[in-house]
């Protein structure tokens, strides 16, 4: 059984490993600037989506304020950026001061509100990210308000930046793509995401994991034998505030533009609670196959669905059905379908069946 057992987790790892090697190599397999948009995206989310599944899968705590943490990061570097010029210095002032932020955010929360029951817990971190919502909204003369902020980037990753130059001054292309600013700044968010995803598997392959394991899945018994619950789940709460303050600030600095609804809008929350459940609580690498999958659905099955219209253009109602404008209902149905096949998510699922043959 055990072997079994290996065999499941051994297909997804090496589905995983598939997803890396094409985000590795997405500005040549993918050359247009909305695959790498989406690549990007990607290589963010599975950091966001880790961090968050920290929390409500290893350790059972239900939040609704990640997308804040996150906002801190993407604002700490987008206001310095602004106030201090496009240099390394900002970025990286930037991403300590929203780490600093939301750990102080987070200890106190976590300190002052995760002794009381799961769901009331969750209401305070709701109405918390709530109101630094509405003063990212309303502080305007810092954060640019619903309007947001645009502000210039390290001139490594500007598109016009040539990284290599052959003999005739020529930026050296490889497979046909530039080596620009932009592969740069690809390449830079791939990176982080991929060094803080990796220190978050280090994370729950420690003991530490195990510990967490074991207060979600009994937190009296844990209490028992000697460990300080609330020590311990305040302590991943800021861990996992710490990671995705960094993921905002990576994201910042990508988009060169932060606002509300790029950082701090709870339609991100949602997205969020989909793709970790989608993927599979308390995996990590059920991470990244919810989030490969969510936002991939979010950017093509429109145009999925477009394509599908008018292949069947000639039949009755099925045009209609497949309208590209119905994307979300679609969406709602395969999430349904999802989590009736695969009640696990994705990964447990299949590494629950391969247990069982």
């Amino acid at each position: 059984m055990q072997a079994r057992q290996t065999y499941g987790a051994i297909g997804i790892k090496a589905a995983v490993l598939l997803i890396g090697g094409l985000l590795l190599f997405a500005p040549f397999l993918f050359q247009d600037v909305r695959a790498l948009e989406v690549a990007a995206r990607i290589c963010v989310f599975i950091v966001l989506v880790a961090s968050y599944d920290l929390l409500i899968g290893y350790t059972g705590i239900v939040s609704f304020a990640h997308t804040m943490f996150f906002g801190f990061g993407a604002y700490g570097a987008a206001i310095l950026l602004r106030l201090m010029g496009p240099g390394w210095d900002a970025v990286i002032l930037g991403g300590l001061l929203g780490v600093v932020a939301s750990l102080i955010v987070a200890t106190a929360v976590g300190l002052l509100s995760l002794r009381v029951k799961a769901i009331f817990f969750a209401m305070i971190t709701l109405a918390t990210a709530s109101v630094v919502l509405v003063l990212a909204s309303q502080l305007s003369q810092f954060t640019g308000g619903e309007d947001g902020i645009t502000y210039r980037v390290p001139d490594l990753f500007k598109p016009a930046t040539k990284l290599l130059l052959d003999d005739n001054g020529k930026v050296v292309k490889w497979f046909g793509v530039s080596l620009n600013g932009k592969i740069a700044a690809y390449y830079f968010v791939f990176f982080t995401s991929l060094a803080l995803f990796i220190a978050m598997l280090k994370v729950v392959a420690a003991p530490l994991g195990t510990v967490l394991k074991a207060i979600r899945e009994n937190e009296a018994r844990a209490e028992a034998i000697g460990y300080r619950v609330v020590a311990y789940r305040t302590f991943v709460f800021c861990l996992s505030a710490a990671v995705a303050s960094l993921a905002g600030t990576v994201y910042a600095v990508w988009l060169k533009y932060t606002g509300p609804d790029t950082v701090l809008s709870f339609a991100i929350m949602i997205d969020i609670l989909l793709m970790v459940v989608i993927g599979g609580m308390g995996t990590m690498w059920g991470a990244v196959i919810g989030t490969v999958l969510m936002v991939l659905a979010q950017y093509y099955l429109r145009d999925l669905m477009g394509a599908a219209s008018e292949a069947v253009s000639s039949l009755p109602l099925l045009p209609d059905l497949l309208n590209p404008d119905r994307w979300l209902l679609w969406l709602g149905l395969i999430f349904i379908l999802l989590v009736y096949f695969f009640p696990r998510g994705i990964t447990g699922t299949l590494m629950q069946k391969g247990s069982r043959q």
